[in-house]
């Protein structure tokens, strides 16, 4: 191999060439040096020998300029090599840290009563930039490698393990926690992320994730007090009795906790489930079938793996209209009512409804609307209401929610900060006031929502059975969900909640996404293009103050703009933060319509939805103009969860994937195409088509010939 001094030479030439603020640079030659050097880092110095050699400066930068961080869900991201990446350094520096946190925190009783150690499906198959020919420690790493290199590490700190013989949900983590009554968990998943990532969340004794401050220790430890990782051989470990296999009686408590949330006997339905290649298959399916559905698996989706090979995009996300795109065809084959789908972890759910002889998919505040709805009326019906029953949402969450509590004389908890982790914690306090008796429900727009007293995180399974046991209640009628979900929107007025995001890759999409909010936040904006703004509300501030910790501050990072009314609206809100777990800026829009009838609410949804996009391209331009930005209409028609520089490299390469006509052979044409279309990954046509569609009239395909 190379001398080190040489390496560091040549990547320092190497960072010089690349247009990113200097101490983005320093940071990453620092990181490099000890990873060159040190014996902790042995392992992986054969591949950065390679990456330095072959001058993967843009990669080597973004791999090594800062230690992964800690965000509102965790800290997951890319699996690879450095500091920046998902590897067994930074899962074991982790848990070092973790260790030492809750020995701090608990002193011997951390080691007595032990973390759970959970995992799902994910597997790295990457290969590039990577050397084939090489020791490679990240090759084919998945969540077990994870757990087993995280359990060393506990072992060593005297803290006992709990792990199960495969792979679970997160929400059956939670559960766990609080059965075994076991100090903390943790989950090795990136939850709905591409392949490519995989990640640990952290749970403290509760089954909840932490929040500030608590965050911020466990930070500071992992970051800034781990002088030396402890490793126990995981064989060794077991053989001294610090491992401890969780038995098939934990899993059948877990489904018996999630079964006895059922509210109502109504089973006549029909549902494909999906667990998109995840381990909702040892939660939502077993709890379904035990409650007597009739529930089919997806075959194509219905294999754990890793590589989500049956889903487009290779996205598993429930979220993600296009993630049910290889479910439709079984479900007409079977005559479905209902498909049902869940993100790898399991505790996001996703839904399509039949409405009629039409697939209908619903958002997350559609999905929390129809849950909030029947559970209210199922506690009335049998006589469960009381008067600390209590719904808990997100401040992003639709307002429409609050509504229909309010209507029922029920309390609504609807001004927290994003993630399920601060659900949680509120249901945390309502239990030690004694009042948790009266929570209904706790949901998110991101599809997640818990009932019950069983865990503190989101669990797909729970929201599986009301949804199914309201479908079949509506079925007895000749309705369904969506039938349901108009009525209420005639009831409270039409709510089109409408979730995007601007991804800015790197460190330069760091620096990119705080210019955009430094400038939302500081200067004052009085339009979005027809819109005008009415408030600003800033989280920053507002109690607590002093903010509670760095962390506290970065979840806090969101910016509400109240805007002027319209004609057909009630309210018309722009939500804008950070997001803690990825490189992007989201932005959540709200535009409520007025009450009115069934009859009328086509009309008014069509106007309602005309808004809500004119709003979305007002307010994402005036971002993309902060960026200096020039950004073509067309481009609202590419995929959302692109990153900005596809989308802007796509209208770069829009005229050559034209002149592909010019090609007389249709073999030449494909070639080229899959060559120039090969950054986008997965489905790159589905990614793209309707921009380019909007330009030349046709498809890609039509275009070019290529469907004859």
């Amino acid at each position: 191999m190379t001398n080190s001094d040489t390496l560091l030479n040549l990547a320092r030439s190497g960072f010089q060439r690349l247009d990113v603020p200097d101490p983005y640079k320093k940071s990453a030659l620092e990181w490099l040096a000890r990873w060159i050097s040190e014996p902790a880092f042995q392992d992986y110095r054969p591949q950065i020998d390679h990456l330095i050699q072959t001058e993967h400066w843009d990669f080597l930068l973004d791999a090594f300029y800062q230690i992964i961080p800690f965000g509102t869900g965790g800290r997951r991201g890319p699996v690879g090599i450095g500091p920046n990446r998902i590897n067994p350094w930074t899962i074991q520096s982790s848990a070092q840290g973790h260790a030492q946190y809750l020995k701090k925190q608990f002193g011997d009783e951390a080691c007595r009563r032990g973390i759970v150690l959970t995992y799902d499906v994910r597997r790295f198959t990457e290969t590039t930039p990577y050397a084939g020919d090489r020791p490679n420690p990240v090759h084919h790493l998945d969540g077990r490698d994870l757990m087993m290199a995280a359990a060393e590490v506990y072992t060593a700190n005297g803290i006992r393990v709990f792990v199960y013989d495969g792979a679970r949900s997160t929400p059956q983590l939670s559960f766990t926690i609080r059965h075994l009554n076991c100090i903390s968990g943790d989950m090795f998943s990136a939850s709905h992320n591409p392949p490519t990532d995989n990640g640990k969340k952290v749970y403290d004794q509760y089954g909840g994730q932490l929040i500030p401050p608590h965050d911020q220790a466990l930070v500071d430890e992992v970051t800034g007090h781990v002088d030396q990782i402890f490793t126990l051989s995981y064989d060794d470990a077991v053989a001294q009795g610090l491992v401890t296999l969780i038995g098939e009686d934990v899993d059948r408590a877990y489904q018996e906790a999630v079964t006895a949330l059922s509210l109502s006997k109504a089973r006549d339905i029909r549902i494909l489930y999906s667990p998109l290649h995840g381990t909702g298959l040892t939660s939502v399916y077993p709890v379904l079938q035990q409650l007597g559905f009739d529930v089919t698996l997806d075959p194509a989706t219905s294999r754990m793996s890793g590589t989500f090979e049956n889903v487009t995009f290779n996205i598993p996300n429930p979220e993600v209209q296009q993630s049910f795109d290889t479910a439709l065809p079984h479900a007409d084959a079977i005559q479905a009512d209902l498909i049902l789908s869940t993100d790898p972890d399991a505790d996001r759910i996703g839904i399509m409804v039949n409405h009629h002889g039409a697939w209908e998919f619903l958002n997350g505040n559609e999905i929390g609307i129809l849950l909030t709805h029947y559970g209210i009326r199922q506690f009335k019906a049998q006589g469960l209401l009381r008067p600390e029953s209590t719904i808990i949402k997100t401040d992003v969450t639709t307002a429409l929610i609050a509504r229909i509590a309010q209507t029922h004389e029920v309390q609504c908890i609807g001004n927290l900060l994003v993630g399920f982790k601060y659900i949680g914690e509120e249901m945390n306090r309502l239990a030690a006031e004694g009042r948790l008796e009266g929570f209904i429900l706790g949901t998110e727009e991101s599809h997640g929502f818990l009932m019950g007293n069983y865990a503190r995180d989101k669990d797909a399974a729970g929201a599986a059975v009301w949804l199914a046991e309201y479908a079949a209640e509506l079925k007895r009628s000749g309705r369904t969900l969506i039938d349901q979900l108009d009525r209420i929107y005639a009831e409270y007025g039409y709510c089109h909640n409408y979730l995007t995001e601007i991804r800015l890759l790197g460190a330069t999409g760091m620096e990119q996404i705080q210019h955009i909010m430094d400038h939302l936040r500081r200067q004052t904006v009085t339009t979005f293009d027809e819109f005008g703004v009415q408030s600003k509300r800033d989280r920053w501030q507002g109690d607590p103050q002093p903010h509670l910790s760095r962390t506290d501050t970065s979840s806090r990072n969101v910016l509400i703009f109240q805007l002027e009314k319209q004609t057909a609206t009630e309210s018309i809100r722009v939500t804008v933060r950070p997001s803690g777990t990825e490189p992007k800026v989201k932005m959540y829009f709200e535009v409520i319509g007025r009450a009115g009838t069934v009859d009328g609410l086509a009309a008014a949804k069509a106007e309602v939805k005309a808004i809500c996009q004119r709003l979305e391209k007002a307010v994402m331009q005036y971002c993309y103009r902060i960026l200096g930005v020039d950004f073509p209409d067309r481009g609202f028609l590419l995929f959302w969860q692109l990153p900005l520089t596809d989308k802007l490299h796509y209208f770069t390469i829009e005229d050559d994937l034209a002149a592909l006509r010019k090609l007389e052979n249709a073999v030449d044409r494909q070639t080229r195409l899959s060559a120039l279309l090969a950054f986008l990954g997965a489905n790159p046509i589905e990614k793209i088509d309707a921009a380019f569609q909007a330009r030349y009239q046709k498809d890609i395909r039509a275009y070019l010939a290529l469907n004859e």
